[in-house]
């Protein structure tokens, strides 16, 4: 009796132990997949995977499916393959902005970043790249336009820029000066893309007497030097007359009574003609050198009065020949005798 107890409970622990061993080996292994397919959240929830059961699959993140049910069986203690396929997302060029464009040379497609480009006279602000995530891109960025700072003040002028804001890029600032100013410089200056002004700030510069002196104003040449009188008197007592000057004088003169000669007469002639040529250098030279308006008042003035003293040479040089016509001149018949004799 105890035998056949024993034998029975034996059997019973087998047959459980075959029923535990049978269950087990029915049961699939969780699934091992790659980087491209993952489990659902309904897969990874179960704990075990028995005979007949299935998991449901899906593409990791950044991908999306190609082709494929997305489904494995278990069977045999064992999974079938999956026949799903994923690729990756492409998130498309990235959406228009003002004044903005994009370098996409890289693609569009999961993970790919593009250059944010601006307009010329525009400046991005935020980041400037755009990256390509499961949620599309990422990346915020404004291309803003480039201001310059306020225009400096001109010294006795006005700058033409009344408002309250920078400067725009493309903006032009005006430039005048007060009355009695001259402008040195451009009169007016745009903002440029750098967000710096294209020309410098002009200046206002006085304008005084020589400012307004033409610049056809000029230093005539210096005059030749005058003869002093005395000199000349003194040569006349000296007999440093010459044999040409002893030549023209007249027959009339040899008798005791002088007149005066042709050259005697045309001597005023010469000295005048003399004075209007160098009047007419004066003139002529006015266009060739500049000079400031005082300096020019007082070469004028210089100019009067050595007109004025060859003028007055002339006179005198004519006074002497005329008073030299009626005096005996019995120091110089030695001479006349010799041109007679000629």
């Amino acid at each position: 009796m105890d035998f056949l107890l024993d034998t029975c409970g034996r059997r019973r622990y087998l047959l459980v132990m075959q029923l535990f061993v049978l269950n087990a080996a029915a049961n699939c292994p969780q699934p091992k997949l790659g980087e491209s397919i993952i489990l659902t959240n309904e897969a990874l929830l179960k704990n075990n995977f028995p005979e007949g059961s299935h998991a449901t699959l899906q593409c990791a993140n950044g991908l999306v499916k190609e082709s494929g049910s997305g489904v494995m069986n278990c069977t045999g203690g064992n999974w079938t393959e999956p026949d799903l396929k994923c690729k990756k997302k492409d998130c498309g060029p990235p959406k228009p902005q003002p004044h903005m464009s994009f370098n996409i040379s890289g693609g569009t497609l999961f993970g790919a970043e593009v250059r944010v480009l601006c307009d010329k006279g525009f400046q991005i602000s935020g980041v400037s790249y755009k990256k390509c995530y499961a949620s599309g891109w990422i990346g915020k960025a404004k291309c803003e336009i480039v201001t310059c700072e306020q225009p400096a003040a001109v010294a006795n002028g006005i700058t033409l820029w009344d408002s309250q804001d920078n400067p725009k890029y493309g903006e032009i600032i005006q430039f005048t000066c007060n009355e009695g100013y001259t402008l040195i410089g451009s009169k007016s200056t745009m903002c440029s893309e750098s967000g710096e002004y294209d020309s410098e700030t002009p200046e206002c510069k006085d304008v005084t007497a020589e400012d307004r002196i033409s610049p056809n104003t000029l230093t005539p040449p210096p005059a030749p030097p005058a003869q002093d009188s005395s000199t000349i008197s003194a040569a006349h007592r000296d007999k440093s007359i010459t044999t040409s000057a002893t030549a023209t004088v007249s027959p009339t003169a040899q008798g005791g009574r002088d007149s005066l000669t042709t050259e005697d007469e045309a001597a005023p002639t010469r000295a005048s003609s003399t004075t209007s040529s160098f009047r007419d250098k004066h003139d002529g030279g006015v266009n060739t050198y500049t000079d400031t308006g005082h300096t020019a008042v007082i070469v004028s003035l210089v100019c009067v009065v050595l007109v004025a003293v060859i003028l007055v040479a002339a006179l005198y040089r004519c006074y002497l020949r005329r008073k030299g016509s009626y005096d005996t001149r019995e120091d110089l018949k030695p001479e006349l005798l010799h041109f007679q004799n000629l």
